[in-house]
Order: C-alpha cells, then sequence, then structure tokens
C-alpha cells in the first residue's frame, strides 16, 4: 500500500472513502474494517499528508465529486489539529469528515465537529462492526442533510413562485422570512422586514371595531398549533392601503419537538401549506415504505424511555433483519425487492398496535418501538406474532417470494436506560438470532457481547488463515456399499489455527458466509483439491471422483461458473471427475438462476449431488426440475435409522425414490456395523461415514488409492 493507494472492496457499485492516515498500521486497521464490512462495499483512497489529501479534494471537485466520506487523522507529518481540520473542510465543506484521533486528542475531536466534522472516533475503539456503521451513517446523514437542502432551495423557489404570500418568524415574533408576494401585499421587502417585530410589518386589525386583532403567528407559538386569522379581518400595508385576507399560521418544530417559530400563509394556504408539512414528514418518513425513519425513530424513542421512567414500565425494542433479502433483490430485480419491503412494512404495521412505532432502518433492517408492555414476554408474543405474519407468501408479479426474518428483543430498563444501547444490544441478539439459523427470536444477554468480540476474532483469523495459508484438506471415501470399492472421495476442509488448533468447520463456515469470506475460501478448495486430484492422477493412481461442497453464496457470485471453468482449465482436472455438492436451502431459492448455474456446470460434464437430503423442504418437482445426479441422506437419519421407525421409514423411502428416479443415493455419517448391515439389507447403493474410511490427508489418501490399485491388481 503507498501514497494515493485505491483498495478495493470487490466488484459491486462502492462508497468511495478518502483515507488521510500517515500510519501504515491505523491505516491499515482502517481499510480492513471498510473494505471487508458487510456493511459496505467501500473503496478506500489512502494518502498520506494533508497537502495530498488537499489535492485530491481539489480533483474530485473538477470530477463531479465522486468521494463519499473523509476520514482523517489529527496527526498528520505536514499539518495537525484543528488548523489541519480546517483547511480541509474549506476544501470541501460538502463532504462528510469522520476525524480519528488518540484518547489525549479527543478534545480537538469534539473541536472539530464543532467546527463541521460530521463526527470523531477513538482510534483505540476502531473495529470491524464500528468504523463501517459510523461511517455509513455519517454518508447516510449527509445524503440526507443535502436533500433537505435540495428541498428547502426547491421550496424557496416554489414560495416565490406562486401566487400566496408567505411569511415566517422566529419563537420571539420577530420577521424571519418574506416570499416575494408577501413582500408586495405588506410593502416590506424581506430583507428590510427581518428581524423587526410581526406588529410592524404585519398590521391586521378587525374591519368593523379597527382594533387590534391578535397576530396569529404569536398565538400559533403560544399554543403550538395551528390557528387561523379571525375572519373579517384586514392587513394595512406599510403606505397605508388596507387589504382584506384570509390566512393560517402553524408553529415551526425542531425534530426534537421544540417550536422555534411560526410561518404564515396569506389567502389560498393550501399549496404552501402543504409543501410545508410535506417537507417535514420527508425528513422523518422513509420514501420507500412511508414508515418513520431513524431520525423520527430515535425521537420517539427518547420520548418512550422518558415516559417509562416517569411511569416505572418497561418498553421493548425489536430488531428485525430479514433473512436473505439481498439474493431476492440481486436475482429479481431491485424493483421487486422495493416492492417486497412495501409489503413486508405493511405486514408489520398489521401486526402491532397502532401506538407502537415501525421504523425502517435502511436496506432491509426495520425497528419495532413496543412503548408500553407489562413483561418481557409479551415483546416476544409479539415478534413471533411478526415471524408469523411474514412467512406467509408475498405474491408480487408472477412471484411468490417466501421470506423469513431473525429479530433481536432488548427491554428497557433490563437491556439498557438509553437509546444507543437498546438499539446496540437489540442489533447483537439479531445477529445471534441469525447465528442460531434465522426465522427466530433472541433477547439480548450480556454474553453476546463477548460473543460478538469473539465472532470478529474469527473473522479476523479468517482472513489472516487466507493469508497464511491455514487451511489444509482432509479426503473422505464414498464405498459401493455392494462390493467395497471405492466410488469416490470428498474433499472436507479444516483450519489449522496457530493458537487455538484444528478448528472444525462449523465453528467458521457460518461467519464466513456472513462476512462473505466463503468465496474466497471456497475457491481456494476447489484449486487445491483439484489440483490434487490432478496429481494423483499424474502419479498413476486411479481416477476418481472428487465432491466439493458448495456453499449457497458461492453459488450466487456472478462469476463463479467462470471461475470453476477456469480452475479446471489452470490444473487439467477432467470436469467429469468433480462433483458439487449443493443444498436444498439453495435450490428452494426463488430466481431462474439456479436452474441456470447447475445447468451450465452440468453441461461443463460436473455431476451434481443434493447434500444433506431431508432436512429442508424440497419435494419430488425439485428433483425433476433440477439436473441432479445423487442425493445424500442426512446423517441426523442415519444416525437413528436403527432405533427410530420414523427415520428408518424416511431412509427406505429415499433409497427406493432414488432407484426409481435413477438418482445414485448416498447415506452420511454411517458410524457402526449396524448402520451398515440396515443400508446393505435395503439396497442402498453407497455410503460414507467413519465405519467406511475416516477423512485423511492426501498423503495418506494416496496410500489408500495405492492399495485399491494393488487390489485390482492381484485379483
Amino acid at each position: 500500500m503507498g501514497d494515493k493507494t485505491p483498495l478495493h472492496a470487490g466488484h459491486f457499485v462502492s462508497q468511495n472513502i478518502l483515507l488521510i492516515q500517515n500510519d501504515l498500521v491505523d491505516a491499515t486497521a482502517v481499510r480492513d474494517a471498510l473494505v471487508n464490512s458487510m456493511g459496505g462495499p467501500f473503496e478506500v483512497e489512502w494518502v498520506r499528508s494533508c497537502a495530498d489529501g488537499k489535492e485530491r479534494l481539489k480533483d474530485d471537485a473538477k470530477n463531479m465529486n465522486r468521494i463519499a466520506a473523509v476520514l482523517v487523522d489529527l496527526v498528520l507529518p505536514d499539518s495537525s489539529g484543528i488548523e489541519m481540520f480546517d483547511e480541509l473542510f474549506l476544501q470541501a465543506p460538502q463532504i462528510p469528515i469522520l476525524v480519528l484521533c488518540d484518547s489525549q486528542n479527543e478534545e480537538i475531536g469534539k473541536l472539530a465537529v464543532q467546527n463541521g466534522a460530521q463526527d470523531y472516533l477513538l482510534k483505540s475503539r476502531l473495529d470491524t462492526y464500528l468504523l463501517p456503521k459510523a461511517v455509513g451513517n455519517m454518508i447516510e446523514r449527509a445524503a440526507n442533510v443535502e436533500a433537505l437542502f435540495e428541498e428547502k432551495e426547491r421550496a424557496e423557489v416554489t414560495l416565490n413562485s406562486i401566487g400566496d404570500a408567505v411569511m415566517s418568524s422566529d419563537v420571539w415574533g420577530n420577521v424571519t422570512y418574506l416570499n416575494a408576494v408577501a413582500e408586495v401585499l405588506t410593502g416590506w421587502p424581506c430583507e428590510e422586514a427581518r428581524s423587526h417585530p410581526l406588529e410592524e410589518v404585519f398590521r391586521i386589525v378587525d374591519a368593523d371595531t379597527r382594533e387590534t386583532v391578535p397576530n396569529p403567528m404569536k398565538l400559533a407559538i403560544a399554543q403550538n398549533k395551528t390557528v387561523a386569522l379571525t375572519p373579517n379581518c384586514i392587513l394595512i400595508r406599510r403606505d397605508g392601503v388596507e387589504l382584506s385576507i384570509e390566512d393560517s399560521a402553524a408553529p415551526i418544530h425542531d425534530r426534537r419537538g421544540t417550536v422555534t417559530g411560526a410561518v404564515m400563509v396569506f389567502h389560498d394556504v393550501t399549496t404552501a401549506r402543504a409543501l410545508s408539512l410535506r417537507m417535514a414528514y420527508l425528513a422523518q418518513h422513509d420514501s420507500l415504505t412511508d414508515l418513520p425513519n431513524r431520525i423520527l425513530l430515535a425521537d420517539r424513542l427518547k420520548q418512550a424511555i422518558a415516559m417509562a421512567l416517569r411511569g416505572d414500565r418497561q418498553l421493548a425494542l425489536l430488531f428485525l433483519d430479514m433473512d436473505r433479502f439481498k439474493h431476492i433483490n440481486d436475482s429479481l430485480g431491485h424493483a421487486i425487492g422495493d416492492r417486497l419491503l412495501q409489503s413486508v412494512a405493511h405486514r408489520l404495521r398489521a401486526s402491532v398496535r397502532s401506538s407502537d412505532t415501525i421504523s425502517r432502518q435502511g436496506g432491509d433492517e426495520f425497528v419495532i418501538l413496543l412503548s408500553d408492555i407489562a413483561h418481557p414476554e409479551d415483546a416476544e408474543t409479539s415478534a413471533e406474532k411478526i415471524l408469523g405474519a411474514l412467512s406467509t407468501p408475498h405474491a408480487i408479479d408472477q412471484h411468490n417470494l417466501h421470506v423469513t426474518g431473525s429479530i433481536g428483543i432488548a427491554t428497557y430498563p433490563d437491556d439498557g436506560v438509553d437509546a444507543d444501547t437498546l438499539l446496540r444490544h437489540a442489533d447483537l441478539a439479531m445477529y445471534r438470532a441469525k447465528e442460531n439459523g434465522r426465522n427466530n427470536v433472541q433477547f439480548y444477554k450480556a454474553e453476546m457481547n463477548a460473543h460478538a468480540v469473539e465472532r470478529h476474532s474469527v473473522e479476523d483469523g479468517l482472513r489472516k488463515a487466507l493469508e497464511h495459508n491455514e487451511f489444509e484438506l482432509c479426503y473422505q471415501p464414498k464405498i459401493n456399499l455392494v462390493t467395497g470399492a471405492m466410488i469416490g472421495v470428498e474433499a472436507l476442509i479444516r483450519w489449522r489455527h496457530p493458537k487455538r488448533g484444528l478448528v472444525h468447520p462449523a465453528q467458521f463456515i457460518p461467519i464466513a458466509e456472513e462476512c462473505g469470506l466463503i468465496v474466497e475460501i471456497g475457491r481456494w478448495v476447489l484449486r487445491e483439491a483439484c489440483r490434487q486430484a490432478r496429481a494423483w492422477q499424474d502419479a498413476g493412481l486411479p481416477a476418481t471422483r472428487l465432491a466439493i461442497n458448495i456453499s449457497p453464496v458461492e453459488l450466487r457470485a456472478k462469476d463463479f461458473v467462470a471461475g470453476v471453468r477456469a480452475i479446471l482449465a489452470d490444473t487439467g482436472l477432467d470436469p467429469r471427475c468433480l462433483e458439487f455438492e449443493v443444498t436444498e436451502t439453495f435450490l428452494m431459492e426463488p430466481s431462474g438462476a439456479t436452474a441456470e448455474v447447475l445447468q451450465a456446470l452440468k453441461e461443463m460434464g460436473l455431476q451434481i449431488a443434493l447434500d444433506d437430503f431431508g432436512t429442508g423442504y424440497s419435494s419430488l418437482s425439485f428433483l425433476r426440475r433440477f439436473p441432479i445426479d445423487t442425493v445424500k441422506i442426512d446423517r441426523s437419519f442415519v444416525r437413528d435409522m436403527t432405533t427410530d421407525a420414523d427415520d428408518a421409514s424416511i431412509v427406505r423411502a429415499v433409497i427406493g425414490m432414488g432407484e426409481s428416479l435413477h438418482l445414485q443415493v448416498v447415506a452420511e455419517g454411517v458410524e457402526t456395523r449396524e448402520q451398515l448391515a440396515f443400508l446393505r439389507r435395503h439396497s442402498c447403493p453407497a455410503g460414507q461415514g467413519l465405519h467406511l474410511g475416516r477423512p485423511v490427508v492426501a498423503a495418506e489418501f494416496a496410500e489408500i488409492l495405492g492399495r485399491s490399485v494393488a487390489r485390482v491388481a492381484n485379483a
């Protein structure tokens, strides 16, 4: 990594981040946290000095402002402190800046926020969870501010082009704005009228009694409500001309609900007033689902906490994340994805009380605020009701979309007494729900913080494992149960961690799938296994079909088929010697791309096996629709088939189905003599398990292949 070095995050459209940081270690840590985050993708460009940073921002201004955010260390070789920040801010005030500082410089970080920075972060607290969240939120805030600014500009143009007069004041009753029509009607230019008392600029009297009428804007501020002008009033213009008017005044609030002034529309108030209300509404609601956004949720959550504190009550926060929504969005298109989110929002509204708040946080994340509950169990009941509502297929165009959700629950006051803590803890609980298989509900527990740290440790370790070649493959034979001959081999990944020792795949594969590393790991497995299989053949050992487990995440990758073709070409392995094992979950995904991928692999000459058959929801129609060659009976049925009549029936049924459909059937997890005897008795063609052959490293498996050659020669 060097000066002005672009660091890419995959092949998706990225948010461009400019990192101004002199220290290589800190720059690398920031880069890794952003580039490898699930919240991205981000593309990081790194420069080392303030001068280079200003030059890059100057170039960016000439190229249509492609930088989404700036991360800057307060200490640089050529400049430091608040003066350095001010120089950068002046160069590009429209770009959000996140200041990175040490604890001893925290006060300067706070000062930078006062001077225009979006936020600051202590370098000691940077991690793959906090930093991407902070950067993503910063970019979103900046986009919201820009949208509001543009909305304000459009509003001002609109207000000056409509035929109604519009006037506003501050909370003390001083004029702050007049549009062009109001200038004509009052006789006051806006600049001259600004800061003058309302009574001086807007003189109104009763047409009959000539008595002064209370100013409706002051009434609106005092009463905190919309006030209409008393009928039969006239406006005395600055030059003494009297005009008959009708108006309506309304208070203006900040995002905390505090009255900051008032706005009044003369004559026909419909258009201008609707525009003003629409501006306030858009600032607090999600444009796609019409649900409250994170800004309005934060306000309501703070109010709910205050009320719960006063009334000694409880409240709950439910953090909902849609399971595998990204795949639906990618495979069926954003238009379908947007309509699915609207359908989800509709069902959420129907699942909770009108007094509760449903918020869309962005993407496929929703937060539900249950503002008054008697017991934590009430929150669980609501969460289960939500999952039940979501489980019914969503009919969109010609698609019946099956979606589920993972929900984390945090309650006040047990799990936090402030809004940020409750949100963070509900988020952690949601991730635990995903790790527990998705489509379930989890309450926050204190140990989840430690679990999150452990998860980060594993994720970081996986990246290092790829760099340091810590993965290895073992090979387990598949046996013909009639002849006892070996008919294939499955490659199984193992992680030999330098400190933890041998790590089982169940401990790291789910995390690799969540963070996206499974694609790179899977590519390594495929290349290494194909290389090894070809090496055995080159050594004169018999060719045997090589089976590899493929994650649904890998299969969804746009370049997966091309990558397989390239690896086979590089290693020289005949595609007919390769078999991919896929899960039922992948077959059930609502996209024609599933069949296309499998068909492309079949056309290359590969075999397709359906792994863990019987644990999902696939049917015979799935087996007929997709080019499946083999079904593997899940080990959970094989384990208990000699003692459980139901499992025995399932195993017999799968064997019979395979024979009828001309599919190879392989029983997984054969670990006892009794299990083997049962399978042979019921004519199961093939098996795999510790009783038939344990997984061994490549060198040992080569010896097994060699012995099989010797047996054939001596037969």
